[in-house]
């Protein structure tokens, strides 16, 4: 318990205090201004993941605490995002029509303290990112201890899910663009789900397979499983730069020499080239696609919990897409009509 609390503080402590970069996201405050954010995720997550490499290196914890200890860094996690949600949102003004709807989606948008140095979505993704790189590295571990017989699957799992979490926090300025840094409040959705939920849920395959031994798949499923993984990161981190692209510098071409095109209304814009002319959100189709990759890597394909994570993506997601598209409309009016009928599918090209 008290090795989870030294996590998360310590990552609050950082990023308030390591060196950043000050940059201007999407949102604005309520002063009608661009949000400034300070901007050092990747320092960040390298200094708390060397110190815990170090720290098991030398003795001082063992390298599978977290697989040890999952049972009441969990329960913990939980209760530390309970008391978040109730401490961010109960002193805000109400804005929901009920106080569990305000609970669950939050009060405040973008709400920053000591300047602007710590903002609570950044510290939110990046507690939670760095937490489950922690439980992946320990999990794997656990398994490398532990088992003669090692499964190649599990550290497949585990290159692909710390490159997905690289990945992540290196563009930490593009996801500022993102539907959750413009569209969501902080509430128990974001604050349980960042401290408990993302950490802990996220690599739950893990969970059962690190005790598991190797499955002998055959080495083309694995390459499989790494194509589609990798196919789904090219749709999701492409969609995402290209947008940012779009967003902050509509005039330039993206990915060489291609231009980028747009509907366009007045002073509205609707990117309809690249990936955004494949369907509307086929950046999800990426992350689904990852999810799936990183199931099928373990090897237990028939297994419940192999397919937990991806499950969650599709329940996740499409209820997202749906209310970005109702945000959307109200947004860009008959210019987001218009894009419809260009690109008809939601998220899976010529299906969905």
């Amino acid at each position: 318990m008290l090795a989870l609390l030294v996590v998360y503080v310590t990552v609050a402590v950082l990023q308030a205090v390591l060196p950043g970069r000050w940059v201007d996201g999407y949102a604005f405050d309520s002063s009608g201004r661009r949000l400034r954010y300070h901007l050092n995720g990747p320092l960040v997550f390298a200094v708390v993941i060397a110190t815990y490499v170090a720290l098991a290196a030398t003795g001082v914890i063992a390298w599978d605490v977290f697989y040890i200890e999952r049972f009441a860094m969990l329960a913990t996690a939980v209760a530390i995002g309970v008391a978040f949600t109730l401490a961010i949102v109960l002193p805000a003004p109400r804005v929901h029509t009920s106080l569990l709807k305000d609970l669950y989606l939050g009060r405040l948008e973008n709400p920053q303290w000591l300047g602007g140095r710590l903002d609570a979505k950044m510290f939110l993704y990046l507690v939670g990112a760095t937490m489950l790189e922690l439980c992946i590295l320990s999990f794997t571990a656990h398994h490398w201890l532990t088992h003669h017989h090692r499964s190649p699957g599990v550290f497949l799992y585990a290159a692909l899910f710390t490159f997905f979490i690289v990945d992540y926090i290196s563009f930490e300025r593009v996801h500022l663009y993102t539907y959750d840094f413009v569209a969501e409040r902080v509430g128990f959705k974001l604050g349980w789900g960042c401290f408990a939920f993302y950490p802990f849920f996220y690599c739950s395959a893990l969970w059962f397979a690190a005790d598991l031994p190797n499955p002998h798949v055959h080495r083309v499923w694995l390459f499989v499983s790494a194509l589609i993984f990798f196919a789904g990161w090219v749709l999701a981190r492409g969609a995402n730069l290209q947008k940012f692209a779009f967003k902050t510098h509509p005039e330039r071409t993206a990915f060489g020499p291609f231009a980028q095109r747009a509907l366009v209304s007045g002073d509205k814009r609707v990117l309809i080239s690249g990936f955004w002319g494949l369907s509307r959100h086929v950046n999800y189709l990426g992350e689904l696609l990852m999810a799936t990759g990183l199931a099928l890597s373990l090897g237990y394909p028939s297994a419940f919990w192999s397919w937990l994570y991806p499950l969650y993506y599709v329940a996740l997601l499409v209820p997202r897409q749906i209310d970005d598209d109702r945000r959307c409309k109200e947004k860009y009016g008959p210019l987001w009509d218009e894009y419809q009928r260009a690109v008809p599918k939601r998220i899976i090209p010529f299906v969905y």
